[in-house]
């Protein structure tokens, strides 16, 4: 089943889908929607799901958080429950930074969150998830502030639980909003600013306080963090367009092709040209297999 609330006048989306028997955003242009999604594998088996061309596997009542940009693909997916929003439905809240759409959920210290419910925690969720359907079956002009506050809820029980069993006790919450914020100016900035000097001075931190506080609390450098986020875009440009290298390269930042290519190389191992072909033989294996 899938619930939808929207809103023309706002530009607002809300989504519940509950048993759906395939469930994914495996197209370039489905970005234009900007959804954040919430995934909970409710099963008793692991659930296996591509994300972004690699397939992965959700543990039986574990939780997988996705951005706006990622592209994954769940079937069959009749086990899984997720939540789909955007910022005009739910980041009304956007004051209230740990629990918003730029919060921990999407821009924590892990590169896609991953949040185990034990068994106490999945059949409060299970009531949860009753709670969200019977509202859907309402139908008044009440029902879009009910969800909002339905979809609070889930994502502050969703924090406590991650913060949990994720974010070290020795952290202060100063140096987890950098980190955070670090995250969010990554995401929105990739294509315009390379450097961690530019992510620095939106900070009002020196290069070295982040390369610092990275090198405690997290697996990668900030400059990783940045020229992954490229490398990624890039790929998915490759993968799910038909724009030349040069102008992947033009949308990622880079003003020569030339640049661009060595870039992509030195991350990926390949070149684009490369790239895209070894993709679509491996898509022309797999259709005739």
């Amino acid at each position: 089943m899938r619930y939808n609330h929207t809103d023309a006048h706002t530009g607002s989306l809300f989504r519940l889908h509950v048993g759906e028997p395939n469930m994914g955003r495996d197209s370039f242009e489905q970005r234009t929607e900007q959804p954040l999604t919430i995934v909970w594998n409710r099963s008793t088996a692991d659930q296996s799901f591509i994300l972004d061309e690699i397939q992965l596997s959700l543990k039986p009542n574990e939780i997988i958080t996705l951005l706006a940009s990622q592209h994954f693909s769940f079937s069959p997916a009749d086990e899984l429950v997720a939540w789909q929003f955007n910022r005009e439905f739910y980041c009304i809240v956007d004051h209230d930074q740990e629990v918003s759409c730029s919060g921990l959920l999407f821009f924590g210290t892990k590169d896609t969150p991953r949040i185990m419910l034990d068994a106490i925690e999945a059949p409060r969720f299970e009531l949860l998830i009753r709670v969200f359907e019977d509202e859907f079956r309402e139908n008044d002009n009440l029902q879009g502030e009910m969800l909002r506050m339905l979809l609070k809820r889930l994502i502050v029980k969703l924090t406590r639980i991650y913060k949990a069993q994720h974010v070290d006790e020795k952290i202060e919450k100063t140096e987890l909003d950098i980190i955070r914020q670090f995250g969010l100016l990554v995401e929105l900035n990739y294509k315009q600013k390379h450097q961690v000097q530019d992510y620095a001075d939106l900070l009002h931190k020196s290069p070295k306080t982040l390369s610092n506080l990275f090198g405690k609390f997290a697996t990668r450098t900030p400059l990783q963090i940045i020229q992954d986020r490229i490398s990624l875009e890039a790929k998915r440009m490759l993968i799910y367009t038909d724009s030349s290298a040069a102008e992947v390269g033009y949308a990622c930042g880079f003003e020569e092709p030339a640049h661009f290519s060595r870039f992509f190389k030195r991350q990926i191992g390949e070149s684009p040209s490369v790239f895209r072909k070894a993709h679509k033989e491996a898509v022309l294996a797999k259709a005739n297999s």
